[in-house]
């Protein structure tokens, strides 16, 4: 049984068993994932002593001005998955097209993709505030061996095998599931590493807390208005707190911890939201579901989102499940 201040190393050799599939892959990766975070996490850390804040200068796929440290982030992510030989395939969310690792090589016999957010919420860091990288573990559908496809990226959030988010904030922590409960591990600066400190982290099934942007109130679907108007009468144990960081790995974070509900819906702006379905709601949204909360679009399972583009965007509602279940019920009302 999971002891607390263990180390995310015994935690993995101690839980693997438990894994769909025990080749030991999945540990490695997640491993991977480890030392990439605490790479990452010093880089974070030193961010206002060193020429690595602001912008990067250019545009991701998306139409969005990348900061300097999504780009390293980004990259460092992407090197440490690649030099250890662990998976076949890659997308991030800062790169145009997936990433084939070893698509040459005939005994690649690698069968996991990754799919990642480096650094979500990284226009906070120069007012430093906590942001974090969001990740999403598949097994490949396409034949062992050969170049992974679009195919391979392209599953339902429910075929995820492991997902998780790392967060940089007072202490960095990575919180990750395998479909077997979510439990996140504190880094220990001093040591350089990972220690278990919140076993089966749960939502709440009630919270007080909603986390909207109410800046795009008035682009809001008319459900989403009524819902937050809900959220600030009195009544009962209403009015709810308003909080909203900006940086989703932070609200949520902080939501599965204390309870609440996020919400980033479709605007008259943005008509099929802002949240990437592939890097950030899908991982969200299945460890929303192994931590007793819910993962919507307002009208069905996010997890059952049937994704087309490597870059799709939905919209998301996420957190302590009476709370998203409410929310629905504003929106299909209508």
């Amino acid at each position: 049984m999971s002891q607390k201040n263990q180390t995310l190393g015994e935690f993995i050799i101690e839980n693997q068993s438990s894994f769909k599939y025990t080749s030991g892959e999945l540990s490695r990766l997640i491993n991977s994932i480890r030392l990439a975070a605490k790479v990452v996490n010093h880089e974070v850390n030193k961010a206002g002593l060193v020429d690595i804040i602001g912008n990067y200068g250019e545009t991701n796929v998306q139409g969005e001005d990348q900061q300097k440290l999504d780009v390293y982030a980004n990259d460092k992510f992407i090197q440490t998955l690649t030099n250890r030989n662990i998976v076949c395939g890659i997308a991030s969310e800062e790169e145009d097209d997936f990433i084939s690792i070893n698509s040459q090589d005939e005994n690649n016999q690698n069968k996991y993709i990754v799919l990642i957010d480096p650094l979500d919420g990284s226009t906070n860091i120069d007012v430093n505030v906590s942001v974090g990288t969001i990740f999403s573990v598949y097994r490949r559908v396409t034949p062992v061996g050969t170049p992974v496809t679009i195919k391979d990226f392209l599953q339902k959030g429910s075929q995820q095998v492991a997902a998780g988010y790392i967060i940089y904030g007072t202490s960095t922590m990575l919180v990750y599931t395998t479909g077997h409960g979510v439990n996140g591990f504190t880094l220990n600066p001093a040591m350089g590493t990972f220690y278990l400190s919140h076993p089966d982290m749960t939502f709440p099934d009630e919270g007080k807390i909603y986390s909207v942007n109410e800046g795009n109130y008035v682009h809001f679907p008319q459900g989403i208005k009524n819902y937050i108007k809900y959220c600030q009468m009195e009544e009962g144990d209403r009015p709810y707190t308003s909080r909203y960081i900006g940086s989703l790995v932070s609200d949520f974070h902080r939501n599965m911890i204390k309870g609440g509900i996020y919400l980033y819906p479709t605007t008259s702006k943005d008509p099929n939201g802002k949240l990437r379905l592939l890097y950030e709601c899908n991982p969200m949204a299945f460890l929303a579901e192994q931590a007793n909360g819910k993962a919507s679009d307002g009208f069905r399972r996010i997890m059952e989102v049937e994704p087309t583009e490597l870059h799709q965007r939905v919209p998301f509602i996420c957190g302590s499940k009476n709370m998203v279940e409410k929310a629905e019920e504003f929106m299909q009302s209508l």
